[in-house]
């Protein structure tokens, strides 16, 4: 049986690029303030055409990988990591879009230390308006996935997207069923030992069933609010977003396919299946 790596405790940042313009840089400038150790940043590159990541990796501490094609957002960051030297035993998997707060990466290190057991550390996620966004969320089990996917759209405020979300939860540092993949902090032992994200994810729910897996191995998702980001949203996505309707409905299904395996739910496959279809169809005519 080969023995498990054994890290170091240098820490790393891992973001995935695809055209991400001028967010990179500001993603990069308040990392800067965001933690007072020294931090290397690998930029899993997917493929960008803007010049952005090139123009990034002239900076001192950054390197650009060149992934050779757009691998999705699991896959890239997995690529990133593996690049690491053993030195690195903690690792931010983030995307380009997202602005630090001041000290936010120091106050998640800091709650590691205060969770032994903890594999990944998520902050409190704002959006541009200020909003909280719900990034530390319950299992999508089958009746909580299914009320949240028939009527979230239509009726935000039902039960069962609220419980989904955790809505009515107190703002406080907890454990949470799986945390937002926009901004992670990963123990990479961890990490490696469920194999990192699923790479048949192409984009979404990769942090849900990164989420769950490290659950089953054992280790506990953090939400850590004292530490704060924004997240700008949908830089990239939105140049393609019908596709990426399409590539969320089609995560979904394979996220709930895959823990109803073999014979017996092969009916309820097919009802999810449809129902899917069915919905981003609606969603994608509503534009």
């Amino acid at each position: 049986m080969t023995e498990p790596t054994r890290y170091g405790d240098e820490l790393a940042v891992v973001t995935v690029t695809y055209s991400p313009g001028e967010t990179l840089e500001r993603f990069l400038d308040s990392l800067t303030k965001a933690t007072t150790r020294p931090v290397r940043v690998v930029l899993a590159d997917n493929g960008s055409t803007d010049g952005a990541p090139e123009k990034a990796a002239e900076r001192d501490g950054v390197r650009l990988l060149r992934t050779g094609e757009n691998l999705g957002y699991g896959a890239a960051a997995n690529r990133g990591v593996a690049e690491l030297p053993d030195e690195v035993g903690w690792v931010v998997i983030a995307n380009p879009d997202v602005e630090w707060r001041p000290g936010a990466l120091d106050q998640l290190l800091d709650a590691a230390e205060r969770w032994p057991r903890g594999a990944a550390f998520g902050p409190l996620i704002r959006e541009p308006n200020g909003a909280v966004y719900p990034s530390a969320r319950l299992l999508p089990s089958l009746g909580r996935g299914i009320g949240h996917a028939v009527l979230g759209a239509v009726w935000p405020g039902n039960p069962w997207t609220r419980e989904y979300r955790q809505s009515d939860t107190a703002v406080r540092e907890r454990t949470a069923g799986w945390l937002s993949g926009s901004c992670l902090l990963v123990r990479r032992v961890a990490f490696d030992a469920v194999h990192g994200f699923d790479s048949r994810y192409f984009m979404y729910f990769e942090d849900v069933d990164l989420g769950d897996r490290l659950g089953r191995a054992g280790w506990l998702n953090v939400y850590v609010p004292i530490a704060e980001v924004v997240h700008l949203g949908g830089h990239a996505t939105a140049r393609a977003s019908t596709r990426m309707l399409a590539e969320h409905h089609r995560s979904a299904y394979r996220y709930l396919a895959d823990r109803h395996r073999g014979p017996r739910w092969a009916p309820l496959r097919l009802v999810l299946w449809a129902g899917l279809e069915l919905r981003w169809r609606l969603l994608a005519r509503r534009g």
